[in-house]
């Protein structure tokens, strides 16, 4: 099977230091926790920031500083910025995307979250593909419905995604796509009736972390972990870094015998730009 890209997903919007306190909340912090991440076989960076009080934040000076920081620690590691909902509202969700990072996340419709709607109005799907595309930046699908599996190939195929597609599953949020075995399967068969040359990774939320890690390694596709999504090792244990998370992931690369993809063969793999 070809080699396994990992993602980090570093902080989010949620997690804070009262949840467990290895979540880095500042520059300095998010610097060094991705680049030990990056030590143990992540080439994505998948990013978010914060304000000093740990809400959310969607403010471009500090993505860049964010930027320019991993790059010089990690140089061709992937830079994927989130523009997702919880950071701010309308086009001030995109309002990073012209610091060109490598990546962002893309979420092409709604759905129900723990305590609100997640929305993603058509129009703002639109904007933000269109701001993607006019910066090269490449789109992650975040598919939190099989909806949104159907909904990206339809903007593949009429021009608003262009290239090939990178389809992430989103599974186990509360009140959204649980953890589902046979959902799961039903998800890489439609990928790959709908767009057979897209590439597909997984993230599960919480404890399912690591049940998507095997499941998505197991089945030749791409993992993310970190902890955006899962702050605990176990029922009973938090988790101690992003990178140790990150390792678990590289384990069972080595227990399926697939390599981990370095960053070269990742931006290979995901038709990036050189670095």
């Amino acid at each position: 099977m070809t080699p396994c890209i990992l993602c980090v997903a570093i902080t989010g919007s949620v997690p804070t230091k009262a949840a467990n306190p290895a979540v880095p909340i500042t520059i300095s912090e998010q610097i060094e926790s991705t680049h030990a991440a990056y030590e143990a076989g992540a080439s994505i960076c998948h990013a978010h920031v914060r304000n000093d009080d740990e809400t959310p934040s969607s403010d471009p000076d500090k993505f860049a500083a964010l930027q320019e920081g991993i790059k010089t620690h990690c140089p061709d590691m992937i830079m994927q910025f989130s523009t997702g909902g919880r950071s701010g509202a309308g086009h001030e969700r995109g309002g990073m995307l012209s610091l060109r990072p490598d990546m962002a996340s893309l979420s092409v419709g709604s759905n129900n979250f723990p305590t609100r709607v997640y929305e993603n109005p058509p129009q703002l799907v639109d904007w933000l593909a269109s701001e993607m595309q006019v910066y090269d930046v490449k789109p992650e699908i975040e598919c939190f419905d099989l909806s949104h599996i159907h909904k990206a190939a339809e903007m593949n195929r009429d021009g608003r995604i262009k290239g090939q597609l990178y389809i992430q599953f989103v599974m186990g949020v509360k009140n959204a796509m649980p953890a589902d075995r046979e959902t799961f399967d039903f998800y890489i068969k439609t990928v790959q009736r709908l767009a057979p040359d897209a590439l597909w990774c997984a993230a599960g939320v919480g404890p399912n972390q690591i049940i998507l890690n095997d499941w998505a390694i197991a089945a030749g596709g791409h993992a993310r972990a970190g902890l955006e999504d899962n702050v605990r090792w176990d029922k009973t244990t938090l988790a101690p870094s992003n990178a140790a998370l990150i390792q678990r992931a590289a384990d069972l690369c080595e227990k399926y015998e697939r390599a981990v993809a370095t960053p070269a063969e990742a931006r290979q793999m995901l038709g990036l730009r050189p670095v």
